[in-house]
């Protein structure tokens, strides 16, 4: 098999559709290597660089290295090379040394599956690279605190299944079922709810094809279990129709036994009494989903991308309000005007200010308390507007004082709930709390 060749020139090959056997997965490890988009470019231009990550990143104690020690051991826990230190060592190097590298994404539940699984058939450094272009380029925005990748291809993945699974939609208005069921499908690729054994066969068909090959078989998956889910009777029936379907998915082509052959991750139930062949499984998925385009994909992902976004920041808006109007007096209608000011500031001071405290820190994976937030200067802009003494002539160094005052963790930042609560004194606090608030403004930083 010509690793060169295109997918559908593979397709042409009788013993697969472009996957390769187990035997040929080893015998021609650059197959996914060679197939990623850049991994063998980017290896080829940083020679050493991957070595100097693991040495830097030795040692260090961060949340994504505590996460990740947290998750080594859940990691394809039943397959013999992470039952011993020497896989668990290398599991844990590559995922150190990605989150040293991109401290944005660090680390997220689904890529220490995702890597075990490229462990197992590349080069420690090769695995390393393949991560990098999943989780930069292949799958953008997947792997982060709000998968917004993974929830814009859910969108996708609804438009889809409303053109071509039309008896579905008439049984299940609701696709947001699909959606939910199917997020673990997207973020590991199938290698969470298949055999092992099966996954990696998924896995060939996505370097080859990108998340068209993944959207295409879940459209496959949902087409061969479609009379069972359409008489189901609830959302709880259909997940385990799902699961029980997972756990039929066999592959021919293995050189192991069935008894030997690994179970998805996380669930250990038995098998159903009936079989499904992983290639049979994905060659109809090709056959009857095939002319799904990329570009069609792209455009849909396009489409949704506003939506799924303006979603979040709706949601994260609400929880905002929620957690901090038990804080304040203020009613939700107030809060819900300074948020949105509080929040126009931060926009205003990201794209109007040359390196901006507030750019400079913003993280959108960060908690949602933690999204927006503002330096000195967009605080004493916003807060001179809605201090009591607007007018009063020392309203410049109060400012800075009330910054400081309410900047508890010494960042040179603010969220929300720091400045609404301060504003929540000054306008609804006692006579008693105002003076105390006045008072503490007078103390030298630090007391």
């Amino acid at each position: 098999m010509h690793m060169g060749h295109n997918f559908a020139a593979l397709c042409t090959n009788s013993t697969a559709y472009g996957w390769l056997n187990m035997w040929e997965r080893l015998l021609f490890p650059f197959g996914w290597f060679s197939a990623s988009v850049g991994a063998v470019n980017d290896m080829a231009t940083h020679p050493g660089y991957y070595s100097e990550l693991v040495e830097q990143s030795l040692g260090t104690s961060t949340l994504a290295t505590d996460e990740i020690e947290r998750d080594l051991h859940r990691s394809l826990p039943e397959h013999p090379a992470f039952q011993s230190d020497t896989g668990i060592s290398a599991l844990r190097r590559v995922l150190t040394a990605y989150a040293y590298r991109n401290p944005k994404i660090g680390y997220c539940q689904a890529m220490n599956i995702l890597t075990s699984v490229l462990l197992l058939y590349a080069k420690e450094e090769e695995a390393f690279w393949l991560l990098v272009a999943v989780c930069e380029r292949m799958l953008p925005d997947y792997f982060n605190r709000r998968i917004i990748g993974a929830l814009v291809d859910q969108a996708v993945f609804e438009d889809l299944i409303r053109e071509h699974l039309p008896q579905l939609v008439e049984h299940m208005t609701d696709l947001s079922f699909f959606s939910s069921v199917s997020l673990s499908w997207f973020l590991t690729l199938f290698i969470s709810v298949l055999p092992i054994e099966s996954a990696v066969n998924v896995v060939d068909c996505f370097f080859y094809d990108g998340i068209k090959a993944i959207l295409q078989l879940g459209l496959a998956v949902l087409d061969y279990n479609m009379d069972a889910l359409i008489s189901c009777h609830d959302d709880a029936e259909a997940v385990t129709i799902l699961n029980k379907f997972f756990d039929s998915v066999t592959n021919k082509d293995s050189p192991l036994p069935p008894t030997v052959q690994q179970a998805p991750v996380g669930n250990n139930d038995k098998a159903s009494h009936f079989t499904v062949d992983i290639s049979e499984l994905i060659r109809e998925a090709y056959e009857k989903y095939g002319n799904i385009r990329s570009e069609e994909v792209e455009s849909s992902r396009k489409r949704n991308k506003l939506h799924v976004i303006q979603t979040l920041e709706d949601t994260t808006k609400q929880n905002v309000i929620r957690v901090v109007s038990q804080e304040v007096r203020f009613n939700a209608s107030l809060l819900d005007e300074l948020y949105n000011l509080f929040k126009r500031q931060h926009f205003l001071s990201c794209y109007w200010k040359i390196k901006s405290p507030a750019l400079l820190h913003h993280d959108p994976s960060q908690a949602y308390l933690e999204q927006y937030q503002l330096g000195y200067h967009q605080f004493s802009l916003l807060f001179s507007l809605l201090e009591p003494w607007s007018f009063c002539t020392a309203k410049g160094p109060l400012s800075l004082w009330i910054f400081r005052l309410i900047d508890e963790n010494q960042d040179g930042l603010v969220n929300f709930k720091e400045f609404s609560c301060s504003l929540d004194t000054l306008y609804c606090g006692s006579f008693t709390n105002k003076l105390k608030f006045l008072f503490k403004l007078h103390l030298p930083p630090g007391e």
